[in-house]
């Protein structure tokens, strides 16, 4: 995936109702725009409406793709402890990830500064005012079959507006990525029952590796973040380039885009708020740990997380790429050896992380998710 803006613009005009506001009367602000779209109902299915059609041909409908909130008692008790089978845990995983999933998306440098959108596609109105503008509205739809092994998401970009200058949702760039089956295009991929994943995406020319970490809100199921770290590869080295960030909310079944969640959204834009305080990050952490093992082969680039107990971590606090939204990840050279970690502090002592390690040949080797909280001194 290119890092640059696509340069062919991919537009779909939607009718919306919005709610006007008003522009700020000093300039040089950066703001979090929102958009204010009513929510939007779309029937141009080939199939009956809420039947669903995998890409093997194969039909389903979202009964097997609900959503259930958990309590924080049922979540705590679930941690990442399992003996299902593995076409059990697959199934409940499709359940989990699939749906519309709307939010906003932005990307940072290695710094941890946000990244303005693209001139050209900022309204004018917002120039004029010296607005910073750095979140896109996006739409996440995911269907994973539950039986098949596969799955398919779209990263989709919305054009940001002011008020109701524009009578449409205007769509600026589509991005569809297939795992397993014939259309398979992810070199490696770890999944949870939870709906967690870490997926490694090749940018053969150029050169690029893209480590995408989608991590489940232990409290709430219908709330995500997806964390990209994006690196150039020359031979076995790993530059990070940047980080992209998307934090979303689950607004329904899955409807191929077709929904947006608009004035629904639980959520809003967040590059511009403040970022993550590392003294909430260092310090001792203990939880339940998943795992999984990818061998220098690559014959099977889908792996099970599986459960491999309770680890202990420790943090300093340094060499940290501190995110807003309680956010953070980093990157160290450990011995040849190329580790990192991704992580959401989702509550004040209570983190969700995703780490991953590279071998001295650059192959990747393990891929693990954790569940933590504090350690208290003397504990």
């Amino acid at each position: 995936m290119a890092l640059s803006a696509p340069s062919t613009l991919i537009s779909h005009n939607r009718a919306v109702n919005c709610l006007a506001f008003s522009l700020p009367k000093h300039g040089n602000l950066a703001v979090n725009h929102q958009q204010l779209h009513s929510r939007i109902n779309f029937h141009s299915f080939s199939d009956p409406p809420y039947v669903h059609q995998s890409r093997n041909g194969g039909k389903f409908t979202p009964s097997c793709l609900a959503k259930t909130v958990v309590s924080d008692v049922e979540v705590h008790n679930s941690d990442f402890t399992t003996d299902a089978a593995a076409d059990d845990t697959w199934s409940e995983f499709a359940k989990n990830v699939s749906g519309e999933w709307d939010g906003f998306g932005a990307d940072f440098t290695i710094e941890g500064k946000p990244i303005e959108l693209p001139e050209s596609v900022v309204p004018e109105a917002y120039r004029e005012w010296e607005v910073k503008v750095y979140d896109w509205q996006t739409q996440c739809p995911t269907l994973a079959d539950p039986v098949e092994n596969t799955m398919t998401y779209k990263t989709i970009k919305l054009l940001p507006t002011v008020g109701c200058e524009a009578d449409a949702a205007t769509r600026y760039s589509i991005e569809e990525k297939n795992i397993g089956g014939v259309d398979n295009e992810v070199s490696a991929f770890a999944y949870h029952s939870s709906g967690c994943y870490t997926a490694i995406w090749s940018v053969a020319d150029k050169n690029l590796l893209e480590l995408e970490h989608c991590l489940i809100n232990p409290r709430d199921r219908e709330s995500r973040v997806r964390i990209i770290q994006v690196f150039r590869v020359g031979g076995t080295k790993f530059v990070l380039q940047n980080v992209r960030v998307f934090c979303e909310q689950w607004y329904g079944p899955f409807r191929n885009g077709d929904q947006l969640g608009g004035c629904a959204i639980r959520d809003s834009a967040f590059a511009s708020r403040a970022a993550t305080n590392a003294s909430d990050v260092g310090g001792v952490w203990k939880g339940s740990n998943a795992v999984a093992s990818f061998d220098s082969s690559g014959d099977n680039c889908l792996e099970e997380l599986k459960d491999n107990g309770v680890m202990k971590s420790i943090r300093d606090g340094s060499n940290l790429i501190l995110l807003p939204k309680q956010l953070w990840c980093s990157l160290k050279d450990s011995g040849g050896e190329t580790c990192g970690e991704v992580g959401w502090l989702y509550d004040q002592g209570y983190a969700i992380t995703s780490r991953f390690c590279f071998s001295s040949e650059g192959k990747l080797k393990e891929v693990s998710i954790a569940r933590e909280t504090t350690v208290l001194e003397g504990v």
